[in-house]
């Protein structure tokens, strides 16, 4: 196989959500910094970023879905902040929300793929140690909204 046949399979689809969630996460910073509507980012973010690499529909779902319950996914993990919510960095507070998300409302994805990914988000955009915060934070949440699922994986394991 040569270095220019496209890559395909598990792996594949893999970066491609990946992708989605790196941008997902640049497009939820700038709502929440900048206040622009979700139509305006969505429309902006197709424009100026190659997207050919990304799941499109897991991009807009994450940031409609994420923005859309913003303040559900923020009662969600409030209660093992150990700061007030407002005093969260926007980077932060994004990689919660979008890992508080795939918590709540991706049950196909494993509790373990959606910290691990945000925890991955958090180590490229976040501060030095925030990536250990982000994890202990959604491991308490999946805790409560993913118990069935990690009693089954203990269990089985």
């Amino acid at each position: 196989m040569s270095d220019t046949t496209p890559r395909t399979g598990k792996k594949n689809l893999t970066e491609m959500r990946r992708n989605a969630r790196s941008l997902a996460l640049q497009a939820l910073y700038q709502w929440s910094v900048a206040g622009q509507s979700v139509t305006e980012i969505d429309a902006q973010f197709r424009v100026d970023n190659d997207m050919s690499n990304t799941d499109t529909q897991l991009f807009s779902e994450l940031l409609r879905g994420v923005i859309g319950s913003s303040r559900d996914l923020d009662e969600a993990f409030r209660p093992f902040l150990d700061r007030p919510l407002d005093d969260l960095d926007p980077v932060e507070l994004s990689v919660l929300r979008i890992g508080a998300y795939e918590l709540k409302h991706r049950l196909q994805v494993p509790y373990r793929v959606a910290i691990n990914e945000s925890v991955e988000l958090a180590k490229i955009f976040g501060a030095t140690e925030s990536h250990k915060y982000i994890n202990g934070i959604l491991d308490k949440l999946a805790q409560r909204a993913r118990a069935d699922e990690i009693r089954a994986r203990r269990n089985n394991g």
